[in-house]
C-alpha cells in the first residue's frame, strides 16, 4: 500500500494533506537512512507487534512522526518532531488525549527506554530498533547510510561517537522489550552490533 494511503487509512481522508506532507519529509534529499523505507519498516513492525500495545493506532501515529524532523546537525530532532505532531494533529478529529500520547511516544525515541508497563512505548521502540537485527547485508547498508548522514563529521570523531552509541546499546539488559521482538531479534541484533564495533576498531 502507498504510504499516503496507509496514513489515510489510519487518520482518515480529512487528514490526507498531513500524510502527503509527512511522506515528503521522509523523502528529503539529505536523508540516507531515516527515509520512507525506514518509515515503512517501522510501520510494518508496529503492525507485527500491535497485539502487545494498549493503543496500536496511537503507536502507528507516533511512528509516522518519530523522525518527521530530521537534521543530523541537531540534537533536538525528537523534541521538534513531537512538537510538529502536537501542532499538526490539533487540526484533526483526533482528541487531545491521543495527540498527547503520540507526542509522548515520539519523545520516548530519544532514549528508547520505556517505563515498565508502557506497552505503547515498548512497541514503538522495538519497531524503531528492529533494523539492528537485519540480515548482515542490510545491516551493513544501514550502517553505511548512517555514516552518509553524518558525512560532515570527521572519520575519527564519527567512529568514536558511533562506538559509544553501540556500546551503550550492548550494555542494556535487553534491547527489545516485547516478548516476540526479544525472541526473534535480540540475539541477531547483538551479533550485528558487536560486528560493527569490531569493524570500527579495525
Amino acid at each position: 500500500m502507498d504510504l499516503v494511503d496507509r496514513w489515510v487509512e489510519l487518520a482518515g481522508p480529512g487528514a490526507r494533506r498531513i500524510g502527503v506532507d509527512m511522506t515528503a519529509r521522509y523523502g528529503e534529499p539529505h536523508r540516507r537512512y531515516h527515509t520512507r523505507e525506514h518509515l515503512a519498516d517501522v510501520l510494518d513492525w508496529v503492525d507485527e507487534l500491535a497485539d502487545h500495545a494498549r493503543d496500536p493506532d496511537a503507536v502507528r501515529l507516533a511512528a509516522w512522526f518519530h523522525d518527521a524532523v530530521y537534521d543530523p546537525h541537531r540534537h533536538d530532532n525528537e523534541e521538534r518532531s513531537a512538537w510538529l505532531a502536537e501542532r499538526m494533529l490539533a487540526d484533526t478529529d483526533l482528541g487531545p488525549g491521543v495527540t498527547a500520547e503520540v507526542a509522548r511516544l515520539v519523545r520516548l525515541t530519544t532514549t528508547h527506554a520505556p517505563a515498565e508497563g508502557d506497552t505503547n512505548g515498548e512497541v514503538l521502540c522495538d519497531a524503531d530498533l528492529a533494523i539492528l537485527a537485519a540480515h548482515p547485508e542490510r545491516y551493513a547498508a544501514y550502517a553505511a547510510a548512517v555514516r552518509e548522514e553524518y558525512a560532515f563529521v570527521p572519520e575519527e570523531h564519527f567512529r568514536q561517537g558511533r562506538a559509544d552509541v553501540l556500546r551503550g546499546l550492548l550494555n542494556l539488559p535487553e534491547l527489545f522489550r516485547t516478548r516476540p521482538a526479544r525472541a526473534r531479534l535480540e540475539q541477531r541484533a547483538r551479533h550485528n552490533i558487536e560486528t560493527e564495533l569490531m569493524l570500527l576498531r579495525s
